[in-house]
């Protein structure tokens, strides 16, 4: 029987990294009371989601069947810049993740596979070990999204020549023919 961490809707759903630019780790963390499930994930998959979940709200809007309100921005009162819920610990690195939009709830559905339990590689009728279900009002999805672009955003500078993070003590710019380029 798979281990299902669910949340139906959870107190907190963020992203957030430990760790210097350059070098962090990110996260996923849903928090319901006393449980906390923390999913370790690329910075990649990190910003997809976040544009994912971000036009899947854009769709449901420009639908028009939603009973609920759809906000066009995060509510206010569901912003959440605190950092990662204590202890951080993570359950699985993430493989596939799944994103969709539940019509009867009108809730947003995250699903998230450890890698290699991906659900197109399982055999017939065959469970996944692990998986973090989530299952957003559409502000909460919102609100995620926001915080998502922020620590997106709050790496290391790129650089306006070739796109690659500039380090502390800059880089080798492959536009520059190899020389070091200290400033962006």
């Amino acid at each position: 029987m798979p281990i299902v961490h669910s949340f139906d809707p959870p107190e907190r759903f963020i992203a957030g990294t430990v760790g210097e630019p350059g070098s962090r780790t990110f996260f996923i963390q849903a928090v319901d009371g006393k449980q906390i499930v923390s999913v370790a994930l690329e910075k990649q998959q990190v910003e997809a989601l976040a544009q994912r979940v971000d036009e899947l709200l854009d769709e449901v809007i420009a639908d028009g069947t939603a009973r609920v309100v759809v906000p066009a921005v995060a509510p206010l009162a569901l912003v959440d810049d605190a950092p990662l819920a204590l202890p951080i610990e993570e359950e699985f690195r993430a493989g596939t993740m799944t994103l969709s939009w539940d019509p009867e709830d009108e809730r947003v559905v995250i699903e998230v596979f450890p890698i290699g339990e991906e659900p197109a590689e399982l055999a017939d009728g065959e469970d996944p070990v692990e998986m973090l279900l989530v299952r957003l009002e559409p502000g909460q999805a919102r609100a995620f999204v926001q915080r998502a672009e922020s620590i997106i955003g709050a790496g290391r500078p790129s650089c306006p020549f070739c796109g690659h993070p500039i380090d502390p003590d800059g880089h080798l710019c492959v536009r520059a023919n190899g020389f070091k380029r200290r400033d962006p």
